[in-house]
């Protein structure tokens, strides 16, 4: 068996419109819009949004994605507006011991996205 794709159902907490603001903001775009579910794309990188708030869950809840410059991707962050929205915080890129580097990213809903790329060789 093969894997092609896994796409995480990701909570958007007790404001849906404010993460799907925040989201477009940081340049994913909507695929298809099913009400209480989103598809957002970003490049090769995709989710689901659901209208859905757990805070548990959220606390909790982590994601990684790659991308190709990480210090890019900061200060397009920071030129978006989406680190004014309220909930979200954002460490800069650092490096990291596991071979990233990375910026840590929390979205309106709590969840931690870590947006990085690998700086050292796999094992």
């Amino acid at each position: 068996m093969t894997a092609t794709n896994l796409r995480p159902f990701v909570p958007s907490g007790e404001d849906f419109e404010l993460a799907k603001r925040f989201f477009s903001m940081i340049g994913f775009e909507t695929e298809f819009d099913a009400g209480d579910v989103i598809g957002l794309r970003l490049g090769e990188a995709g989710f689901l949004l659901q209208r859905y708030s757990n805070r548990e869950l959220q606390d909790n809840f982590m994601l990684a994605f790659d991308v190709s410059d990480v210090d890019d991707w900061w200060r397009k962050l920071e030129a978006s507006g989406a680190l004014d929205l309220p909930g979200v915080r954002a460490k800069p890129p650092a490096d990291y011991p596991w071979g990233r580097r990375e910026i840590h990213l929390i979205d309106p809903a709590g969840v931690l996205w870590h947006i990085g790329r690998r700086t050292a060789p796999r094992r």
